[in-house]
């Protein structure tokens, strides 16, 4: 037998009974009895060949391990140590394993391998997210009020109001949790490890500890954080962990020399919770639970809101008893809670001095009646439908983004979506589809081939192969044996099998290595695909090679019957490994070389190929032939670029984010060519963050965690791409933006992402491909893993933020007319000198809960405006009580208050002889029919009012006529059928309230009108005309948001919202 190669990689332990070497090759074995010569360098251990029997063995020689690292945790060094170094230091037999009191010792020191959990969200937890808020707060002291003053059914209408805000706030929560059902810990995986005298036992991952020696096959979970030992063609996928869209080569025997290099870079170790792509591998478990690597990013979302530092018990104490009260009463949350609690204890507090006022004028002699009204003028300050509304908005928003693939878990993170300022994303599987594609090759003759128009990576039938900028056609194969060789290599020497299921050639499917899919796919486009080439050619398999991570390349041998019988041997491989082998001079190295790093430069994976005749007449041999000869003095036959490409949708999505003033950064576990290269093809980088700003619009994690936080807060721009970025790196960058005042959206699907998508403001995971560890961070999770689906719940989350303003807006308006009708009313005074009630209580519950709430409802379902995208965030200091609205809340409160005290005026002083009657305010007698009318024909305009004001409040500037002119008047008004309806009952409302008996006066206590009618419409016809006198001085001046600019553009679709200049 001649002499066969043994590779260092593939050894295997005598322990291991479970597998079989591969074809070709003789089991070594690492002997960690081999005296240790002083190290002579910080580069990889020194290896003794021997021979024996013509074979050559490669015993790796374990370097003595420098001082240094015997003082740092072996966690953490446990890449720059030798297998047989590491076993020394956690006193493990590498071929015999731990006992079993060695196990319970260690599993006492070191806890078991799980992850602590950090709580499930509880249906307790979620009632009381819906209590804690100052407006429920303030609505209960009101209720306890109105109850104490023997005020029954005002007490009851307004308990009836906090158990429906609580109960639909609560049921919309329960069932968005409900819908993400796969909120759990990763569960741990079972293990095969060696125990007691080299005994291979299957054990639960649980009970790992560190030193134990495990096995890895293709398939398996990773236990534990493990340094490999010994491998054979391993290699892991760690893109929930890394961000890396392709599978991880691992080498046992590599051992490094960086403290502090990437994860992805530790080729030599295998983390917790990765999984086996390929080949096998035995490791010894370096850390086990929340010291693993998975378990660091667990405990950075158990951290996620800070240490508390040295500070003493009682600072600390003070904190907590602070946090407790802010969350209690909703100070803590997204923008629009923080503005909502606060607005809601500013209500309350005018509350107070309304009731004071009140008090005051009666020389603070408060008998019941005084008492009533105080409550009464109190309770209209009051929205008490506000959560009411907001909840039934956010449950149709969230509905909204449910349709377009988005769940959302938390109802807050709905509005606060619509004010993001920085979209964080991860690379793979979120921009990019996390699936390989050939992009680009080069032929021997210097030819170029390309690849267009490819819609899906798996689906062959689409998609152009250009050859120097012309079509590639089949036919021209026969030309061009370059041609024909490339396609023979790339099909053949190929494991991935590509198929269109029952012939359906719209849903192709693929199994296999990415990369080898990849090739597939484009040997496939032009007719060249494994099948079609065995069948055209009628070429056997004789033997293959599979890759192999130590030599880094793959081979296989066919038999060619036809002309004459053939052997020819293909191979595909990395540049380096393939270069030395290839019959060509060095001109036409350094020529592939400039080429290779010309491709590499766009972010693609070069792969080289190779091809050779074999001179063999007896095929039987080649399968016992070492497969160097055959892989020796290859004909070059090109190099074939490969990338894992953007989804179709995100070049689109950064542009809407861009023209929406959103600022989008890439943070990947990536290399920094491809993150690079994919940024600049979605529009990450455009041409503008080069010149001064190139230094720092693209950089890696290590430079990037070498600035201090205050170099960090200089820095103009914060990079647009970060590479190789670990969990902090990623929460150090949400920081930096955080103390610029910026509001962040992070997007990701791994693991490494779940500490950033909990420290985000919001938190947006993937549903397909995401981690359950991720989605349980995350506020959102897309169903369909698109980034374009963040883009339109940014446009959601903005239409609900202007449709609040415009129920907040119509709300308040309510109020404010209320309190002016209210307070002046104090001086109309009856026979016994008591204030009448210009509105009873229920007249005031009833339209603040029910006349309002659904034209509220009916603006919180308005489309969004044509601008809705192409304007720049809101801000946040501000939030939604703009300038605006604010002013206009007062303007058209007063105009309505003004309009229903008139009316009330009249027909009590004008028509009516001013007298009030006495003890009008409790129940009907003979001389209250004057105030009962006066009463009626006020809540009758402002039930009327409130009603037009919905129409009006649709628009801030353009006036009711004129707010689209793409539709008429009334069709314009019949968008939102909701609002058209309730606006129609709303004006409808005041007459059987009016006309029913006993409903009229011992209910609301008004009497039926006549005359007053006239009163009534007559002061919608003012009140509009004073609205848009209002709206047309805000264009004047350009006062609102838009101003007289708005006029230049009309909406061209209902749906597209689309602004096209006229």
């Amino acid at each position: 037998m001649g002499e066969t190669y043994i590779n260092p990689h593939e050894v295997h332990n005598h322990g291991d009974s479970g597998t079989t070497p591969a074809s070709g090759t003789t089991i070594a074995t690492i002997d960690g009895s081999v005296d240790e010569p002083p190290i002579r360098s910080a580069g990889s251990p020194h290896y003794l060949t021997e021979k024996s029997g013509g074979e050559t063995r490669f015993i790796e020689k374990t370097p003595t391990i420098d001082i240094e690292l015997d003082q740092i945790d072996i966690a953490t060094c446990a890449h720059m140590l030798t297998g047989t170094g590491l076993a020394r230091r956690l006193e493990t037999d590498l071929q015999k394993g731990l006992t079993e009191s060695e196990c319970v010792q260690r599993r006492e020191k070191y806890g078991r391998n799980k992850l602590e959990s950090s709580g499930s969200v509880t249906w307790y937890k979620i009632l009381l997210r819906q209590v804690s808020n100052s407006l429920t707060l303030v609505l209960a002291i009101a209720m306890a009020l109105s109850y104490g003053t023997g005020d029954f059914i005002e007490g009851g209408v307004i308990t009836a109001v906090i158990v429906l805000n609580i109960v639909v706030g609560f049921f919309q929560d329960y069932r968005a949790e409900q819908t993400i059902q796969s909120l759990r810990a990763m569960a741990a995986p079972a293990c095969r490890v060696l125990r007691e005298s080299g005994t291979m036992l299957s054990i639960k991952a649980e009970d790992l500890v560190p030193g134990d020696i495990v096995q890895l096959a293709t398939g398996d979970i990773v236990p534990a954080d493990l340094r490999l030992h010994t491998s054979i063609n391993m290699a892991t996928d760690e893109a929930l962990l890394t961000g890396e869209s392709k599978p991880c080569t691992k080498d046992a025997i590599k051992r490094l020399d960086n403290l502090e290099c990437a994860l992805g870079d530790r080729v030599n170790m295998a983390y917790s919770s990765t999984t086996v792509t390929r080949g096998r591998a035995q490791g010894i478990v370096t850390a086990t639970g929340m010291n693993t690597e998975i378990g660091k990013i667990a405990q950075l979302l158990r951290d996620k809101k800070g240490h508390e530092g040295s500070s003493t018990f009682f600072s600390r104490a003070a904190r907590r008893v602070l946090h407790g009260i802010k969350s209690a009463l909703g100070l803590i949350g997204t923008p629009l809670q923080v503005k909502l609690s606060y607005f809601a204890l500013l209500l309350f507090a005018l509350a107070i001095l309304l009731a004071i006022i009140v008090f005051s004028t009666s020389l603070w002699d408060i008998d019941g009646e005084t008492l009533i009204y105080g409550i009464c003028v109190a309770v209209a300050v009051i929205p008490e439908s506000l959560i009411a509304v907001l909840t039934i908005t956010m449950a149709i928003g969230s509905k909204a983004m449910a349709a377009g693939n988005v769940i959302v878990r938390k109802q807050a993170a709905l509005e606060a979506v619509g004010g993001v300022t920085n979209v964080c994303s991860d690379k793979t599987g979120t921009l990019t589809q996390g699936k390989m594609l050939a992009r680009k090759a080069l032929l021997p003759s210097g030819k170029r081939l390309t690849v267009v128009k490819e819609l899906s990576p798996f689906d062959p039938t689409h998609g152009d192969v250009l050859i120097d900028d012309v079509r590639l056609e089949p036919a021209s194969f026969g030309e061009i044996d370059e041609l024909r060789y490339f396609f023979s290599t790339i099909a053949l020497c190929n494991m991935s099998n590509v198929i269109a299921p029952h012939g359906d050639q719209t849903l192709w499917s693929a199994t296999g290595e990415p990369t080898e899919i990849a090739l597939q796919v484009l040997a496939r486009r032009v007719g060249q695909g494994k099948d079609e080439s065995l069948s055209h050619t009628g070429m056997s398999l004789l033997t293959e090679h599979s890759f192999d991570s130590s030599v880094k390349r793959m081979s296989v041998i066919y038999k060619l019957a036809e002309p004459s019988p053939t052997i020819v041997s293909f191979t595909k491989g990395a540049t380096e490994a393939l270069l030395p082998l290839l019959s060509i001079g060095d001109d036409k190295r350094r020529e592939i070389l400039h080429q290779v790093d010309a491709m590499a430069s766009e972010g693609l994976r070069v792969l080289c190929l190779g091809y050779r005749h074999l001179d063999h007449a007896d095929p039987k041999s080649i399968t016992e032939r070492s497969f160097i000869e055959a892989e020796n003095s290859l004909i070059f036959a090109g190099l074939v670029g490969l990338y894992d490409p953007p989804r179709l949708e995100s070049a689109g999505a950064i542009k809407q984010c861009q023209a929406a003033g959103i600022v989008v950064h890439m943070l990947t576990g990536d290399h920094l060519k491809t993150a690079t290269t994919i940024a600049k093809e979605i529009g990450i980088l455009g041409p503008d963050v080069y010149g001064s700003n190139a230094q720092t619009a693209v950089m890696t994690a290590m430079d990037f965690d070498k600035l201090t936080d205050d170099a960090l807060d200089v820095m103009d721009p914060l990079p647009f791409v970060l590479a190789r970025c670990s969990p902090t790196t990623k929460l150090r960058m949400l920081e930096a933006l955080h103390r610029r005042g910026r509001y962040c959206v992070m997007t990701g699907d791994g693991v490494n992402d779940s500490p950033a998508l909990k420290g985000a403001d919001v938190g947006v995971a993937m549903g397909l491909n995401g981690s359950d560890v991720s989605k349980e961070a995350a506020d959102m999770v897309l169903t369909d893993d698109n980034f374009a689906s963040i883009v339109s719940a940014i446009r959601e989350g903005r239409r609900l933020f202007d449709n609040i303003q415009k129920f907040l807006l119509h709300l308040l308006i309510s109020n404010i007319s209320q309190v002016i009708l209210l307070l002046i009313g104090l001086a109309f005074k009856d026979r016994h000198d008591v204030s009448v009630f210009p509105l009873s209580p229920i007249e005031i519950l009833w339209a603040n809960l029910l006349t309002s709430s659904f034209l509220a409802i009916g603006l919180g379902m308005e489309e969004a405006s044509a601008d809705v995208m192409t304007r720049a965030p809101h801000s946040l200091k501000a939030g939604v009580f703009t300038k605006e609205l604010i002013v206009d809340k007062f303007i058209y409160g007063s105009f309505m208050g003004i309009l229903c005290l008139t009316s009330y005026v009249i027909v009590a002083f004008g028509v009516g002889d001013g007298d009030l009657g006495y003890d009008c305010n409790e129940s009907y007698n003979d001389s209250c029919d004057l105030p009962y009318r006066a009463r009626g024909t006020a809540y009758s305009v402002l039930t009327v009012l409130l009603s037009v004001m919905a129409w009006e409040a649709k628009h801030s500037t353009l006036g009711l006529f004129n707010m689209n002119a793409s539709s008429s008047f009334i069709g314009n008004l019949m968008k939102n059928k909701f609002l058209f309806y309730s606006v129609c009952v709303g004006l409808l409302t005041p007459i059987p309230l009016i006309y029913i008996p006993v409903v009229n006066k011992q209910v609301f206590r008004h009497t039926a009108l006549t005359w007053e009618w006239g009163l009534v419409y007559g002061s919608v016809v003012l009140f509009v005309s004073l609205v848009e006198a209002w709206k047309a001085i805000k264009r004047r001046k350009r006062y609102g948001q838009r101003g007289l600019l708005q006029q230049k553009y009309i909406e061209r679709s209902d749906d597209s919202s689309v602004l096209t200049a006229v």
